[in-house]
């Protein structure tokens, strides 16, 4: 995805310089630029940018992720790991893409069908 085309979908935004502890659970696309920590429930995309630091629990259909981020992912249809991510933790995936330059630390699993 493109920047404009990500950027002309984005339902809500944690953008640099913000924070946030707890439990997120949204609809339609969101994007992380700051600071979160909790856990992140969606049925849809989480974007997290190269500014974000995120310690997290988190469940989507896809995850775009060129920040910082520990914890477990699971994606129902998909993981994307640019550079500069570094990804601390276990994804649960059918389809992960890491690109050259991004550091992953962990495991990774992909359940067929």
């Amino acid at each position: 995805m493109k920047d404009h085309e990500i950027n002309s979908q984005v339902t809500a935004l944690l953008d640099k310089g913000a924070s946030f502890e707890g439990k997120l659970t949204f609809e339609g696309t969101v994007q992380i630029g700051g600071q979160f920590r909790g856990e992140i429930f969606t049925k849809d995309t989480l974007i997290i940018n190269e500014t974000a630091h995120v310690t997290a629990q988190i469940e989507a259909d896809t995850i775009f992720l060129s920040g910082h981020v520990e914890g477990n992912l699971f994606a129902r249809t998909k993981v994307v790991m640019q550079p500069p991510a570094v990804f601390k933790g276990t994804v649960t995936s059918p389809s992960l893409k890491i690109e050259e330059g991004v550091v992953f630390e962990g495991a990774s699993h992909m359940p067929r069908g």
